[in-house]
């Protein structure tokens, strides 16, 4: 006789086990990353419930959700019982989390420290494959007037023309800079270019009496602060 097949959605858990009436009764931070992905994606598969299914596409990327944030569609699809559909939910929803990070970041708006840099640029450039040169306009109150990609190149460096940093800065009265590029490499040590180019670009403003505060290398998980290590 042929076994009835066992059916894993979440509907038909055990009480304790239902992700979705954890977050209800005892809150969403109760709940782990597996169980807040077993409600993205609703069921498993034919041996494995949702959550049983999510615990194991974390351990694949050592239960890193950054590291989760990068696998494609494609590769989700991988793991069984993850459709096309699911895959999506899973992508989009940590997209939401990336662009949050970043927005909560903007809204401190002051910065008061390399730290705070980290957090409004990591965002944007912290994962990327390419490198990125960044400037921060601030105000007299190092509150950010506004953030512009200068430049975008290859992993080998990227191009900073001066006379537009400069340019934009009077155009929106900044009193202040910040610069900021990634390293794709993940090194944090300051190349003899990014030296030359901070020593440039401070000269070139100080005669307009606006201040470099500060350069950060930026990495997925860190930063290195020209004005921390006594660069500027």
């Amino acid at each position: 006789m042929k076994e009835k097949s066992t059916s894993f959605s979440i509907k038909n858990w055990s009480q304790d086990d239902r992700p979705r009436e954890k977050l209800l009764a005892k809150g969403k931070s109760t709940l782990t990353d597996a169980e807040l992905v077993a409600i993205l994606i609703g069921s498993g598969n034919r041996n494995e419930s949702a959550v049983t299914l999510c615990k194991r596409i974390l351990a694949s990327v050592d239960n890193n959700l950054n590291a989760l944030s990068k696998l494609s569609v494609k590769q989700l699809m991988t793991f069984n019982g993850i459709g096309e559909a699911k895959a999506i939910s899973i992508v989009a929803a940590l997209e939401l989390g990336r662009r949050r990070r970043g927005e909560e970041a903007l809204e401190k708006k002051k910065i008061t420290s390399s730290s705070a840099v980290f957090e409004l640029m990591q965002p944007v450039i912290g994962e990327l494959e390419h490198e990125e040169f960044w400037i921060i306009y601030l105000n007299n109150s190092n509150k950010v007037i506004q953030k512009n990609q200068l430049s975008k190149g290859g992993i080998t460096g990227t191009l900073v023309d001066v006379r537009l940093v400069l340019k934009i800065a009077l155009e929106v009265g900044a009193t202040g800079l910040i610069l900021s590029h990634n390293h794709p490499s993940g090194t944090l040590k300051p190349s003899e270019a990014d030296k030359q180019i901070t020593q440039k670009l401070k000269n070139a403003a100080q005669s307009l009496d606006i201040k470099v505060l500060d350069h950060l290398i930026i990495t997925e998980n860190a930063y290195f602060s020209f004005a921390d290590e006594g660069l500027m």
